[in-house]
């Protein structure tokens, strides 16, 4: 049975004044908590049913993990979900991020990073941290703007991502001012190249705008190429007129990645 205390405690990680004040956050789910577990985060308690807790008790007893059984009713009572887990982990933040020598001087050489401009929705948010993964890209810069990275929803949408993506809070323009010009900057634009007839290598950053705005007036003079995602759809019947910013990082990354083999 868990305290007042406790349940007080992982309730006040739903809201982000608190998510800061105890630098904590939530997780909830056998697969999502399974891949914190076995990542570099640090597990400050595991909050699950006996069940669960039998199954994985080596792994919890290995890893050397606080865990607590709840009682039918207390999941539903912490869970920040609508039909809650059999568990929920409360993951310590963590304290350190990249210093700004070799590795803002190394970002997008050799490699692909996603830079997010003022993303809002958790669920775009940790959709493409996720695509991210999926692609190989273990680096995601947001903007101070971007949606919180700990919101529940945002760790949620991740599915387990977020624990092998870097994801990193930063001032994109600082970032890009930095570079000054040591790699490319690729972000879509109506007026851009089509992407499936580039080649567009192996390396540099993909610049991700706002989902209604796009990619703010500040950072446009860094993007040292402009993609444009062609639509196939007829006029005549009313296409889209845009792509959801997870959709369309998806399919710059799948380029990317496609590029690189041909």
């Amino acid at each position: 049975m868990l305290s007042q205390n406790q349940i007080k405690h992982i309730s006040a990680l739903k809201i982000k004044k608190f998510r800061g004040e105890y630098q904590q956050f939530i997780a909830e789910g056998s697969k999502l908590v399974m891949d914190m577990i076995n990542s570099e985060f640090i597990i400050a308690g595991l909050y699950a049913s006996a069940e669960w807790i039998v199954e994985n008790l080596a792994l919890i007893h290995s890893k050397k993990i606080p865990a607590f059984e709840t009682m039918p009713g207390e999941m539903g009572r912490i869970s920040a979900l609508a039909t809650p887990s059999p568990v929920l982990a409360v993951v310590n933040m963590p304290f350190t991020t990249p210093g700004h020598s070799s590795f803002w001087e190394e970002l997008g050489k050799g490699c692909l990073t996603i830079a997010l401009d003022d993303i809002r929705d958790p669920g775009n948010l940790g959709t493409i941290i996720r695509i991210a993964d999926w692609f190989g890209i273990y680096t995601v810069l947001c903007s101070e703007s971007c949606v919180e990275i700990y919101n529940p929803k945002v760790v949620q949408a991740t599915m387990g991502s977020i624990a092998r993506v870097n994801v990193i809070t930063c001032n994109l323009a600082e970032v890009f001012l930095n570079l000054s010009g040591r790699c490319k900057v690729f972000g879509t634009f109506l007026d851009g190249d089509p992407v499936f007839t580039q080649n567009l290598g192996y390396e540099g950053i993909i610049l991700i705008g706002n989902e209604s705005r796009g990619i703010s007036q500040e950072l446009i003079p860094f993007v040292t190429q402009k993609l444009f995602i062609p639509s196939f759809g007829a006029p005549s019947s009313g296409k889209a007129e845009s792509l959801n910013a997870s959709i369309a990082t998806a399919i710059i990354c799948a380029e990317f990645r496609r590029s690189m083999k041909s």
